[in-house]
């Protein structure tokens, strides 16, 4: 049979361009992240969470989220990026 962690749907908190925090697909308060994500790794076998945020969100809210993350009971961060952003040599203006 499966390990617990191979049958487990991966964990995605997302940062929308607006700041809305999003576990899964469920709009979450921000003071609420780091008690939601306790109770969610207590349930859970893995600790791994992919981390989604919007490219006109700062570093500095996607590093505070990372730290709830942390404090939420989750040390294996994954950053998602999407198909088709910016090229790193320049050339897309």
């Amino acid at each position: 049979s499966a390990l617990p962690s191979e049958t487990e749907e991966p964990l995605t908190v997302t940062i929308g361009a607006d700041g809305g925090i999003s576990i899964q697909n469920s709009e979450i308060a921000r003071e609420d992240l780091v008690p939601r994500l306790r109770a969610i790794a207590a349930e859970r076998a893995d600790d791994r969470v992919f981390l989604r945020a919007d490219g006109a969100v700062t570093y500095d809210v996607v590093a505070q989220v990372m730290g709830a993350l942390n404090a939420g009971g989750f040390n294996s961060i994954g950053l998602v990026t999407d198909v088709g952003g910016p090229a790193l040599d320049g050339s897309d203006g």
